[in-house]
């Protein structure tokens, strides 16, 4: 199977202060996007083969917000390609995996993606997005 690190996530205060430092250091830095539902303004960051994606939240009760407010700014998910995105929710469910959302979303570039719950991970939020949808 066709599994890969697509993306790290990362929760900043500030996407101005925050993606400078990447620009120091000569990456290209995307433009900004919005998600609406998930309440973040974003960019992604192309490092070799992967990506970090910078996120600020666009309102106090967002997760990034929340996160930030609890942990400080940091490490928020590992985002992880495989490649049928239904398969693997439909197995995940069967085995008893606990998902954020049952439901799978379109977030930013159109990609499809679902949210696995750190109590599952070992305390670590996973994204899984479907690699033909990238």
């Amino acid at each position: 199977m066709d599994f890969s690190i697509d993306h790290l996530g990362i929760a900043v205060k500030s996407l101005a202060a925050a993606k400078s430092i990447y620009e120091k250091l000569g990456l290209s830095v995307s433009q900004e996007e919005t998600v609406e539902q998930e309440k973040v303004r974003l960019v992604m960051v192309p490092v070799g083969e992967t990506r970090l994606e910078l996120l600020e939240a666009t309102s106090g009760d967002s997760a990034i917000a929340r996160f930030i407010a609890k942990r400080g700014e940091g490490l928020h998910h590992v985002c992880m390609r495989v490649p049928d995105l239904a398969a693997a929710v439909a197995k995940l469910k069967s085995e008893g995996v606990r998902l954020v959302s049952n439901e799978i979303k379109t977030g930013a570039g159109g990609h499809r993606y679902v949210f696995v719950h750190p109590q599952s991970t070992g305390g670590v939020l996973l994204e899984l997005v479907e690699s033909s949808h990238l």
